[in-house]
């Protein structure tokens, strides 16, 4: 499943708002390590485009 996600989000990366949609969407079928493992992988691909996204959605999935 994480796989398919990560191409989900290189697939929409074009869009803000939809990215930020489908990331949120992968915390409702992944489990802990696989979120972990995403956000890993966000970060080294999308940081420098959606940092501030990153930050919102991963920030609230831990709290």
């Amino acid at each position: 499943m994480l796989e398919y996600i990560k191409t989900i989000l290189l697939k929409v990366s074009f869009d803000k708002k939809l990215f930020e949609k489908e990331l949120r969407k992968a915390f409702k079928v992944l489990v802990p390590e696989e979120i972990k493992q995403l956000k890993q992988w966000c970060y080294e691909k999308f940081s420098e485009m959606y940092l501030y996204v990153l930050n919102k959605v991963f920030s609230k999935a831990q709290a």
